[in-house]
């Protein structure tokens, strides 16, 4: 019985030491906010690393009524400054509800889509962005654009922009 809590043991020992050496704002890991844009809404930020993040984001959008997306991102110092970075990362999209200005292709005529009320849009996106991680303020402001790849219920595709805040209690 003893050896089945070697594995967990590991994997909480390896999490916590990335934990450490987190980048969010002034050391911290977990930060929340708000953003506007495709979706508008919530935004949850927790860092695993210095250069990795997770990003969780709860809104209103075109692709749904409801849209949650969930986001693996990458942080690349291309300023040289711990002010400014660059982010990118795929991530995964549900929308619940009517969806609005999401387009296909079928037969060589692009068309616009409505999903009805209660269709459940899933899809996949990548994402590009900009962050501002003030030195002496528990802040992170972000810019980010990405492409947005409907699958259910039929394949399309869409673009997504937003702009926002975190604060980092």
């Amino acid at each position: 019985m003893k050896k089945k809590y070697i594995p967990l043991t590991i994997l909480i020992l390896i999490f916590s030491i990335q934990i450490t050496y987190s980048q969010g704002p002034m050391g911290r890991t977990f930060g929340f906010g708000i953003m506007f844009g495709d979706p508008t809404g919530a935004t949850l930020k927790f860092w695993t690393s210095r250069e990795n993040a997770f990003v969780v984001d709860v809104g209103s959008s075109y692709f749904g009524s409801i849209r949650f997306n969930g986001d693996y991102l990458w942080h690349f110092d291309a300023f040289h400054s711990q002010v400014v970075k660059l982010y990118a990362g795929p991530g995964a999209v549900v929308g619940i509800g009517e969806g609005r200005r999401y387009w296909w292709y079928k037969d060589d005529h692009e068309r616009f889509y409505f999903r009805e009320k209660g269709d459940v849009g899933i899809g996949v996106r990548g994402i590009f962005g900009l962050n501002i991680i003030p030195k002496r303020a528990p802040l992170e402001i972000f810019l980010e654009f990405g492409v947005l790849i409907g699958i259910v219920p039929d394949f399309g595709t869409g673009v997504d922009a937003g702009v926002g805040i975190r604060f980092y209690p």
